[in-house]
């Protein structure tokens, strides 16, 4: 896993490098990665895409401060789960009930606030890591401030090698 304080640091392009690097030698590999979302030279958002090739919204820039009942927000960006849920949960759904042969590496990036409204997700992320031969390349946030359960349990796993990203 590579943790940043930071936004910006080359977190996704790392696993990005890494990714091409894998599917050209051969090596099955499934997941996701987030790119952010830029109009007019101002970060309007993030997209998760899929290394299928799928796209959809993980979250965007909302004009509007109020929030109603089931908005869920990191700072001024509104988080479109369902969008998320659709496109990162059946990808973690085949990679963990594919058979022994089937086993892949996972990206996932990243396992942070937006993606942690998911409960699906959370649970999805937890079967990952813990099924045989599977092997996850992630990404994962350094606290500030409170620290997210998941996070803070994939950090401390004995199998999890993290490498800081500055």
């Amino acid at each position: 896993f590579f943790p940043s304080l930071f936004l910006g640091v080359g977190k996704t392009t790392l696993i990005q490098k890494v990714t091409q690097a894998l599917k050209s030698s051969g090596i099955p590999i499934d997941g996701f990665y987030t790119e952010e979302v830029r109009e007019g030279g101002r970060r309007t958002g993030f997209d998760v895409v899929t290394l299928s090739g799928k796209r959809g919204p993980l979250s965007r820039v909302s004009s509007d401060s109020s929030t109603s009942r089931r908005e869920y927000r990191v700072g001024q960006y509104v988080v479109d789960l369902v969008s998320f849920e659709q496109l990162a949960l059946p990808m973690l759904r085949e990679v963990n009930h594919g058979s022994d042969a089937d086993k892949k590496i996972c990206v996932i990036d990243e396992i942070g606030k937006m993606e942690l409204f998911s409960q699906a997700f959370i649970q999805a992320v937890r079967q990952t890591l813990t099924g045989s031969g599977t092997v996850v390349l992630g990404t994962i946030p350094i606290p500030k401030g409170k620290p997210l359960d998941l996070v803070e349990e994939i950090r401390s796993r004995k199998d999890v090698k993290v490498f800081n990203v500055s």
